[in-house]
């Protein structure tokens, strides 16, 4: 599934539909170059299981912020910085994905540990100034639940 976002605000409300469809086990794999807007949908994500003022901070430096919410734990993932796939394992990254809620910016790191069922979102360049294209790949009960996104 293809969708043009105009803007930021167009990713925030994708990031905040999407939140609304998650369910402990779920990985969403965010991929696209630096300054697509990967931390600000995972930011809307976050802030719309959470609180609008949830400080959400990118987890580039400590690799994975965790922040609590009644559809279950949110994990957080930014894994530019992660050297070996293997060294995912260290993160707790099998118990996020067994009972938590998994976001994880540069997903190719993972390499193997990447669970096959899992929403892949692809975030590109758009037409416009500000303008992106998000690119869905959903895999398992994503594939289901995306569907209302085109209603």
């Amino acid at each position: 599934m293809r969708l043009a976002l105009a803007d930021e605000a167009a990713t925030v409300r994708l990031g905040r539909w999407l939140a609304k469809q998650a369910r402990p086990g779920d990985v969403i794999a965010l991929s696209g170059t630096l300054g697509t807007g990967k931390s600000t949908l995972a930011r809307a994500f976050i802030r719309a299981l959470t609180t609008d003022d949830e400080e959400v901070p990118s987890p580039t430096f400590t690799l994975v912020q965790t922040y609590e919410s009644d559809a279950g734990t949110i994990w957080h993932f930014d894994l530019y910085r992660l050297d070996r796939p293997d060294d995912a394992l260290e993160l707790d990254i099998e118990e996020a994905f067994a009972e938590g809620i998994s976001l994880i910016e540069w997903p190719d790191r993972l390499g193997r540990h990447l669970p096959a069922k899992r929403l892949d979102l692809r975030l590109e360049a758009g037409d416009t100034e500000g303008g992106r294209l998000a690119i869905l790949t959903a895999t398992g009960p994503w594939a289901a639940r995306i569907g209302d996104l085109s209603a």
